[in-house]
């Protein structure tokens, strides 16, 4: 899924997680499926954790016996306003871009200029954003990351606070094993990743893959020893828990909760146009569907943000399975329907909601209904908000049957091509006659 989606919806790793939840034939769920009967290693022994904060913006990495090296201040580089493939960027920029602009220097100056030694450290990266230097209205991005580890007998989750390559976590995996087992643990000791844990500190790439500057590693926020610090700051980890040592929690990370900034102004009044209702559909369903076909119905709504149903949903498509049961098959969380809220009157505070759902071509046939669930706020001078429920007309959904109808060899625009074919009205009405 790429930016040119602008719909609430979980990603491709959520839509994958949807699938598995409901079953649906899917060749990559059978394979996860029989992974999961097919496994034999019953996992045993101690459960166990090592978690710390740590300054990745001050860090001395040892390269060699004569040289070491730092992580610096967070920054973005010039390839990460190119994006990716998936979702590029705008403007004029490219990944792989490792020299600067003069005129883009001087907009990123405006918000805060790089140091010398902040440009040197992250070199080759050309500084577009200086995240860790500027602090208004507080820290871009932060200096202080979360690091730990679980450990499920002899299975031990990384717990990375940010996006690694793929090479990188191969290395950092890797690594960890290799100290878990020098350290004590047995052979069979399985390490894997789990990204995007605790704090998000962007992209985490390899030295060589720093070096390229693509959207990656101009993401790479801690500069080009980004990876080799959160090695050994794992491994380190790694020790302790094999060891039973105890690791200091480090820096506190500072919390920005009670001073964000909103800009989003509160709900002030819903309205609804005369003789209609909150929850009434103004534009309703036909009568009948097709299987793989779409229907939509739209209702008289109010804002979402009245409420905005936390393990809840603003729709339902119910099938009817008697004359008061009605089964709910699906809701705003489902792949196939969309809520589409809009403001229809900023003055009177009047808004609707379409509710579009994409029939499968395998839906039971039936009779369905399709449900709207919100909350209003009609008086501009109450904070009271009054929960409304609107409903569809029961429409059909029916199979598709093919079936020919004379009729329609009879229209004109047909018949000219039957003429022109040398063929006569006679021999398909004898070819519509043994149609069974």
């Amino acid at each position: 899924m790429n930016n040119t989606n602008h719909l609430i919806s979980s990603d491709n790793k959520g839509y994958a997680a949807q699938l598995f939840e409901a079953a649906i034939n899917n060749n990559s769920l059978h394979c996860f499926q029989d992974l999961f009967n097919s496994a034999k290693s019953m996992l045993s022994g101690p459960v166990d954790f090592r978690h710390q904060f740590v300054n990745m913006s001050n860090i001395t990495i040892k390269i060699n016996d004569t040289y070491s090296a730092m992580t610096c201040k967070p920054a973005m580089g010039y390839s990460f306003a190119a994006g990716t493939t998936d979702g590029p960027g705008a403007f004029d920029f490219k990944q792989g871009t490792t020299k600067d602009n003069f005129f883009w220097n001087l907009i990123r100056d405006l918000i805060a200029e790089p140091s010398n030694e902040q440009v040197k450290c992250q070199a080759p990266k050309p500084i577009l954003l200086d995240t860790g230097e500027a602090s208004e209205p507080y820290p871009w991005q932060p200096q202080i990351a979360s690091t730990q580890l679980l450990r499920l007998g002899d299975f031990v989750i990384i717990a990375v606070p940010g996006e690694f390559t793929t090479m990188s976590g191969r290395r950092t995996r890797d690594a960890v094993r290799d100290s878990l087992i020098k350290n004590g643990l047995p052979s069979t000791t399985k390490t894997v990743i789990a990204g995007l844990a605790n704090t998000y500190t962007d992209y985490i790439t390899t030295y060589e893959e720093y070096q390229i500057q693509r959207y990656e590693g101009a993401s790479t926020i801690y500069g080009p020893h980004t990876l080799k610090a959160y090695i050994n700051q794992f491994v380190f980890l790694a020790e302790a828990m094999v060891l039973n040592k105890t690791v200091p929690v480090g820096p506190k990370p500072p919390n920005y909760l009670s001073s964000q900034l909103s800009f989003n102004l509160p709900v002030v009044y819903d309205g609804q146009p005369s003789g209609q209702v909150f929850g009434q559909a103004i534009k309703d369903v036909s009568l009948k569907y097709l299987q793989n076909s779409t229907v939509s119905v739209t209702f008289v709504s109010a804002n979402p943000r009245n409420n905005l149903m936390t393990e809840k949903t603003f729709l339902t498509v119910e099938k009817q399975n008697s004359s008061t049961d009605w089964e709910v098959i699906a809701t705003d969380s489902s792949w196939n329907t969309i809520f589409a809220w809009e403001r229809t009157s900023t003055l009177f505070g009047e808004s609707i909601a379409t509710i579009t759902w994409d029939i499968p071509a395998d839906q039971p046939t039936g009779t369905y209904r399709i449900r709207h669930f919100g909350y209003a706020k009609p008086n501009p001078l109450s904070e009271a908000i009054k929960e409304f429920t609107g409903s569809s007309k029961p429409f059909q959904v029916v199979t598709k049957k093919l079936k020919f109808d004379w009729r329609d060899f009879n229209r004109p625009q047909y018949w000219r091509y039957f003429k022109a074919l040398g063929h006569y009205k006679k021999k398909y009405q004898n070819l519509y006659n043994t149609i069974p």
